[in-house]
């Protein structure tokens, strides 16, 4: 699997029709380039659950860029026996959990949190600046209601109701039954208080947005460091 060709956007259809399985095998065959399908497929969705564990964006960027290496570097052992973005999201959690603890132990005071284009939700053009700027500040509620959850509440909320994942996809990620990740996300919808989570909860997914130079950015330095795991053999 060679990257010194590589051109982030370029190379790579990123709208491929293929599944994650489909890219999987492809890579695995040879086409690295394809790899980047993958990493603008779950960026947004590593950005988000890192992101709920650490609260701290760089950080959280961070840990994107490592799990993926990680994962490039297991991808013969994928065995499929759950889906991909499931995997890939457990890898995540993992190095996000691994820093956490890392970072508690050197650092008692918690994470900052901090704010810049990442937390941004995206503009709509079909609303006028009044409903825009109602919108960004729903979304900037419910992006500090969840900040301010217990840990243990928090990934569940970001990863059933902010990512739409299924309730066994998310205790798979999160190492749970499925029955604790249901009374964990009572607790948090009860815990953002009925009147703020109805009133955020239609545009839930724009919250935490992971968007533009910095999806680029991420992109760009994986593939950096994965030539490098080649050791100059590629191309």
């Amino acid at each position: 699997m060679g990257f010194a060709s590589v051109t982030p956007g370029i190379s790579a259809p990123l709208s491929s029709p293929l599944s994650d399985e489909e890219v999987v095998a492809r890579v695995l065959g040879g086409d690295g380039a394809l790899y980047e399908v993958l990493m603008r497929r779950y960026n947004q969705r590593l950005f988000r659950i890192a992101r709920a564990i650490l609260l701290n964006d760089h950080e959280a960027e961070d840990v994107m860029q490592d799990t993926y290496v990680r994962a490039y570097a297991a991808l013969d052992q994928f065995a499929g026996r759950a889906k991909f973005s499931t995997w890939l999201t457990k890898i995540a959690i993992y190095e996000a959990l691994r820093r956490s603890r890392i970072h508690a132990r050197e650092h008692p005071a918690a994470l900052t949190n901090e704010t810049d284009e990442s937390m941004k939700p995206l503009k709509s053009s079909r609303l006028d600046p009044e409903q825009e700027t109602q919108r960004k500040e729903t979304a900037l509620f419910l992006e500090q209601a969840v900040d301010s959850l217990p840990d243990i509440y928090r990934s569940v909320f970001v990863l059933r109701e902010i990512e739409n994942m299924s309730t066994a996809e998310t205790a798979c990620c999160l190492d749970l039954t499925e029955e604790t990740v249901k009374v964990r996300l009572l607790r948090a919808r009860q815990a953002l208080r009925k009147d703020l989570y109805s009133r955020v909860g239609a545009t839930s997914s724009q919250a935490f947005a992971f968007m533009g130079t910095r999806c680029d950015r991420v992109v760009r330095n994986v593939f950096e460091r994965l030539k490098q795991m080649d050791g100059g053999t590629a191309g």
